[in-house]
């Protein structure tokens, strides 16, 4: 039998919480140099506990091609993918800044 969502009490298939929470959140896409110059891209400002962090973190890490983790509510993935990010992310629903 199908549960029903806390948030918006629709059932489990027909909840739309993470489509607005995807929404309402502005992606903050960054590179910074690490030790021995490593690149490591940065995806930080999505917060809301509906989005399932991890997740998010496997699509971007399959289609960047690369490794990373999550920290806190901060993505981190090995190299300079700011642009693969963002176009992954925009297409998930999401709203991107690139800095």
């Amino acid at each position: 039998m199908a549960g029903i969502c806390n948030l918006c009490g629709l059932p489990d298939e027909l909840c739309i919480c993470q489509e607005i929470a995807k929404e309402q959140q502005k992606a903050i896409i960054s590179v910074v140099r690490r030790r021995y110059g490593k690149m490591v891209t940065m995806v930080e400002g999505i917060d809301d506990s509906a989005i399932d962090i991890g997740q998010l973190a496997k699509i971007l890490k399959g289609a960047c091609a690369s490794g990373g983790t999550v920290k806190g509510r901060t993505i981190e993935l090995q190299g300079n993918h700011k642009k693969k990010a963002a176009k992954v992310l925009e297409q998930n629903g999401y709203q991107v800044e690139v800095r």
